[in-house]
């Protein structure tokens, strides 16, 4: 790993002096370029990310994806069908509060007739900002994985990732599927999910998956976001017989749990859930504890690293899966505004489910193309399994896109 990943968070966009525009303490900031006579022409697209509050190193790693592709966009001479026009970020700190990330939403599609919101990585801000968004009639562009997002009959969300429930059935199946390759049999697991959406609808796709596959779950336990001492779940895992520990956790969560674990010995194989297990802080935080640790993934870097060392050579670290999909969506909604010859929001969501997204940014997503469904879900989308391995990322299953072959961790 570039030795950048220890200090990426200084790496990012500042906000200008207007950037307090917004309620509760959030910031709608100014257009990234501001030459003038550029906004007259601007294609305005909506940027909300949580930029402060306990998700903030997600929403900064997913803006600094979406301010390098649409540079990207305007070097090379904007949106052609509409004369060159750039694109124009609007972009608003959401914190971690979906009360605010609704409410900077709709101040931001007020006030800047934006053609579409990226936003906002975690479900809870995405589910806030979609209700905004569908009274509106603005298309929504989201990695968040909350099953709810695509099922609710709403018109306007794209959900480019593998919803949360499939997620989890991975999360079960492919690490059976690995232990049964390296020689072990799995009968009994373990699961530990945070208590907000992107955990609850991880942990349902977890027990269906279990349940299909005859396996015992010895733990099923849920537990509050920002908890501090996981001291009481690793007992229980301790003594539960778990041959596999399943842990859906943001960052700081996912941290405690593993470094407890190994601090109390406990060494049974744990395959994370995305989210706090794939980003550089966690292997920082933990170095060699780090080491074998498995986890599903949406996306991963070494799938399209054509696209993705640009993110590592601009920034310092590798490019994390929420800048990968936030990158995907952003050329999406390029070659959608390109098939719409217009920035009507009603002409670039019928682009957006009229279209198959094959080139650039877009392919950079797990089967290299994007299609979304009357629902608004990415139907090409599928899950991978990364491994730590030597303080970098490694797609280790499924066999048709692995780059490395897993490393089972011992059992003690």
């Amino acid at each position: 790993m570039s030795s950048g990943a220890s200090d990426y968070r200084s790496k990012t966009f500042r906000l200008g002096r207007r950037a307090a525009l917004a309620a509760g303490g959030a910031a709608l900031a100014m257009p990234f370029v501001s030459r003038a006579g550029f906004a007259a022409d601007a294609v305005n697209v909506g940027v909300v990310q949580p930029l402060s509050g306990a998700n903030a190193q997600f929403g900064i790693n997913s803006r600094n994806a979406i301010e390098m592709v649409a540079e990207e966009i305007n070097a090379a001479g904007g949106i052609k069908s509409l004369g060159g026009a750039r694109i124009n970020l609007i972009v608003a700190d959401s914190t971690s509060t979906p009360t605010t990330a609704a409410t900077v939403a709709q101040r931001m599609i007020s006030q800047q007739s934006v053609v579409a919101v990226l936003g906002a990585f975690a479900s809870s801000l995405s589910l806030a900002i979609s209700e905004v968004t569908e009274r509106r009639g603005i298309p929504l562009l989201t990695m968040s994985f909350t099953d709810q997002l695509t099922e609710r009959g709403f018109k306007n969300v794209f959900q480019i990732v593998s919803k949360g429930s499939v997620l989890g059935r991975a999360q079960v199946e492919d690490s059976v599927a690995l232990a049964r390759e390296n020689g072990e049999e799995v009968r009994k697991i373990a699961i530990l999910y945070e208590d907000t959406a992107y955990g609850t609808s991880q942990a349902e796709g977890l027990r269906a998956a279990a349940k299909g596959l005859g396996l015992e779950i010895a733990v099923d336990e849920g537990y509050p976001h920002g908890i501090t001492d996981v001291t009481p779940l690793v007992n229980k895992l301790r003594i539960s017989g778990a041959q596999l520990v399943f842990p859906v956790s943001y960052l700081n969560d996912s941290i405690l749990i593993v470094r407890t674990m190994r601090q109390q010995g406990v060494t049974i194989p744990t395959v994370g859930g995305a989210a706090g297990y794939v980003i550089p802080d966690f292997v920082q935080a933990l170095g060699d504890l780090a080491d074998g640790v498995l986890s599903i993934a949406p996306a991963n870097y070494d799938q399209a690293p054509e696209y993705t060392e640009r993110f590592r050579k601009r920034f310092g670290y590798f490019m994390v899966h929420e800048a990968i999909e936030h990158a995907a969506l952003m050329g999406c909604l390029v070659g959608a505004l390109e098939a719409a010859k217009s920035k009507d929001p009603a002409a670039v969501r019928e682009a957006l489910l009229a279209t198959t997204f094959d080139s650039g940014w877009a392919t950079v997503m797990t089967g290299g193309t994007v299609k979304f469904d009357a629902t608004g879900h990415n139907a090409n989308a599928f899950p991978v399994m990364v491994q730590w391995q030597k303080r970098e990322l490694a797609t280790v299953f499924p066999a048709k896109v692995a780059k490395a072959k897993a490393v089972w961790p011992k059992r003690g």
